[in-house]
């Protein structure tokens, strides 16, 4: 048994000060607030959140970042092609090597579980068996959101580096991802890539396939994906998704940038969950999505930082927030108690018992400063809108201590990981 004072924590109920968190076989087992702090527990200063849910990550993007931006600025399109390239050259052991180098940048950053949108498949479970290992040695829960692909367009065959996120057909994408099994740390989830990379008669297949499993798709993220869709079926990717019986409250639709008024309603009025990137939609020029109206329809939001052009799900969620600043001239759209739930929504992952402080969850949380340049002064309540991952002190997953100011527990400094994987 295991004890963690902490200074303040961010509770169910509120914030309450003097809190001391009992912790055994890696689960809470009391949560109670005292006036002496007791002999022999670990002290956990400024403000103790639960941990953090990073929804949305293909871990490889990680290779890309400071490095697609052309002279011209590129286009989500001229990104692909790079992220291709990065892609053709992967191998399960040098997957293996940078995938726990950007686990470990999570880690590091408060991300206490991963859902990691997986479909370089490469023929095979061999990535996946990697990346299930990476997450593993950096001490983070992962979630494989294994992603049937199977086309290069609406219409179109895959081609080139494609093929290795094809399995050929619906029925041997289902195959092999039956063979994946949860752990302790990992669970089985199932993805449909796109409207573009999965053809309409397969939709269903992929979307019942595991009905007690989280669903994630990419939904909307860019208008010419509405625009095939409504070229070649006379539907929104959002409406084709609802005719294969693919929204539901297990489902996340990730970006979900470009919707109508009926695709939001649509999202909101199935209980699909909305997963949004900012950091990554703002680097991708993606446009800013309707966050506000689909949560008021109904879809609870989760927060992903997708291609990893940033890692820091604090910045996340505050451009949640400022994104929807942007979009309607309005401050408040979210409260600091929204944006802290978006931040923490384990349950679109396929986790719901994590996410709080309460006897029974899973002790994961993270330790933020609130006396560092960019929190001195904030109120407590308000501090997601004011922190960085710099302000971090410390990150605990089931009961261990896993990162401290910014430097890993086991694997030591990140910024060494990552610089000897990405070339």
């Amino acid at each position: 048994m295991k004890s963690f004072w902490c200074e303040r924590a961010w509770l169910p109920d509120g914030i309450a000060s003097r809190v001391l968190v009992r912790v055994d076989k890696g689960l809470i087992t009391s949560v109670s607030t005292v006036d002496t702090i007791p002999l022999g527990v670990e002290r956990l200063h400024g403000l103790v959140f639960p941990g953090f849910a990073n929804a949305h990550s293909h871990a490889f993007h990680r290779a890309l970042r400071g490095r697609t931006h052309s002279d011209g600025g590129g286009t989500f399109w001229t990104w692909r092609d790079r992220m291709y390239a990065v892609a053709e050259r992967l191998t399960p052991d040098s997957y293996l090597k940078l995938a726990t180098a950007v686990y470990a940048e999570m880690a590091v950053a408060g991300v206490t579980a991963v859902g990691e949108f997986h479909y370089l498949h490469n023929g095979g479970n061999e990535m996946a068996e990697a990346l299930r290992q990476a997450a593993r040695d950096a001490g983070i829960r992962i979630t494989l959101l294994d992603a049937c692909y199977l086309a290069g367009g609406i219409g179109q065959p895959v081609r080139g580096v494609q093929e290795r996120f094809s399995d050929g057909t619906g029925d041997r994408w289902l195959d092999r991802v039956a063979e994946l099994r949860g752990d302790d740390n990992t669970r089985i989830g199932a993805a449909i890539h796109s409207v573009r990379a999965v053809p309409r008669e397969t939709l269903s297949l992929v979307a019942g396939a595991f009905p007690d499993r989280p669903l994630h798709v990419h939904l909307s993220e860019q208008p010419a994906e509405n625009d095939a869709c409504l070229e070649s079926y006379g539907l929104t990717p959002t409406e084709l998704l609802a005719e294969a019986g693919a929204l539901t409250p297990r489902t996340t639709a990730v970006h979900g940038t470009h919707l109508s008024d009926k695709d939001i309603g649509l999202l909101g009025s199935t209980r699909t969950g909305v997963c949004f990137c900012p950091t990554t939609e703002a680097d991708l020029a993606d446009g800013i999505g309707p966050a506000r109206e689909l949560a008021e329809a109904g879809s609870p939001l989760s927060l992903g930082s997708d291609q990893h052009a940033v890692v820091d799900p604090l910045v996340e969620a505050r451009t949640l927030e400022h994104n929807e600043r942007l979009r309607t001239g309005r401050r408040g759209r979210f409260t600091p108690a929204e944006l802290v739930g978006a931040l923490t929504n384990h349950a679109s992952i396929g986790w719901p018992e994590a996410g709080r402080l309460e006897v029974g969850a899973p002790a994961d949380f993270v330790a933020v400063r609130t006396n560092s340049v960019r929190t001195a002064g904030a109120e407590p309540e308000q501090l997601v809108l004011a922190a960085t991952a710099s302000d971090v002190a410390v990150v605990v997953v089931g009961g261990k201590v896993v990162a401290r100011d910014g430097v890993h527990e086991r694997l030591g400094d990140v910024a060494r990981l990552l610089t000897e994987v990405i070339p």
